[in-house]
This record gives structure tokens, C-alpha cells and sequence, in this order.
């Protein structure tokens, strides 16, 4: 008799992804469909584009305090955002 390996689904997709390249740019995408749950609505109606560049965030903010405000916890935004894609895809935010 021989031992097959068995391998679940999810370990076979997370596999084929790594090796195309397409794991990276699928949590980034994940990573900025996150914001409005991790941020919340109010944030979410003030927030224009997002897009990252360089494991950067870059959030288009159009309330002047509410920019201020997020500025002081990027911090923990970006721990939360992080944490909820379950990788390191991005160091900092930049508020424009």
C-alpha cells in the first residue's frame, strides 16, 4: 500500500494562487474592500478612492477633521486592516 498525500481545497486554491502571482493583488483587493467594514459607514460616505501602492494605503478623504482624526489612529487601522485580510499587505496609510 502507498500514502497519498491529501490536500484540502483551500490548501490547492491558496497553492495555484501563490504560484501564478495572483495571491498578492487578490488580499490587496480584499485589504481595501475591508475599509467600510473596519472603518464603518460615516468614514465609508467620506471616503473617495482608495488604492495601494508600495504596501501604502492612499484613502481620498473630503472631511478636513475627519482626515485629521484617522490620521492620529492609522495606527490601529492598519493593525485592524491587516488583521482582518490575515496578512501583512500594508504598513501605512496616507491620507489625501
Amino acid at each position: 500500500m502507498f500514502r497519498r498525500k491529501v490536500e484540502t481545497l483551500d490548501e490547492v486554491l491558496n497553492l495555484l494562487l501563490r504560484n501564478e502571482g495572483l495571491e498578492t493583488p487578490l488580499l490587496q483587493r480584499r485589504l481595501i474592500n475591508a475599509w467600510e467594514v473596519v472603518t464603518g459607514d460615516i468614514v465609508a460616505k467620506y471616503t473617495r478612492e482608495k488604492f495601494i501602492k508600495n504596501q501604502t494605503l492612499f484613502v481620498k478623504i473630503i472631511n478636513p477633521s475627519l482626515k485629521a482624526d484617522l490620521s492620529m489612529m492609522k495606527t490601529d487601522i492598519v493593525k485592524k486592516l491587516n488583521g482582518y485580510v490575515g496578512a501583512m499587505i500594508i504598513v501605512d496609510i496616507k491620507f489625501c
